[in-house]
């Protein structure tokens, strides 16, 4: 086994826009590779085949789906995100809910300063944490 890797697939043409979100709001983070699709292949023109992006170090693959599925992205799978400071995980929150959802609004839960679990516009779901 070479490695693991967490894999996204969105629906309705969405990857590369939200690669691009995700990108521009966490620091040290970029799109390693995409691969498109091209005429007459079985995806549409020009979304994403297969692509790499990076957010602080930890690699993801991820697909625009050219087939319509019943199902989506699920709470049950989030992406979990160790903040350094309030303010980040203030801002980090911030960017993620424009158009997205709380699950658990930010608060003191108990077992860290600061959490919040929410989907973001894409369907992806984040936890945020400012551990104690």
């Amino acid at each position: 086994m070479e490695k693991v890797t967490p894999f996204l697939m969105f629906q309705d043409g969405k990857a590369e826009e939200a690669m691009n979100y995700y990108i521009s709001i966490i620091d040290d983070s970029k799109i390693t590779s995409i691969v498109r699709y091209g005429a007459n292949e079985t995806g549409d023109e020009g979304t994403v085949m297969q692509a790499t992006f990076s957010l602080k170090g930890q690699e993801f693959m991820c697909i625009d789906s050219n087939l319509k599925h019943s199902f989506s992205f699920t709470p049950s799978f989030s992406i979990f995100v160790t903040c350094d400071t309030e303010e980040e995980l203030d801002n980090l929150y911030e960017k993620l809910m424009s158009d997205g959802q709380a699950l658990m609004p930010l608060g003191d839960y108990g077992f860290s300063k600061k959490f919040g679990w929410l989907n973001d516009r894409f369907g992806v779901s984040w936890q945020l944490n400012l551990p104690k």
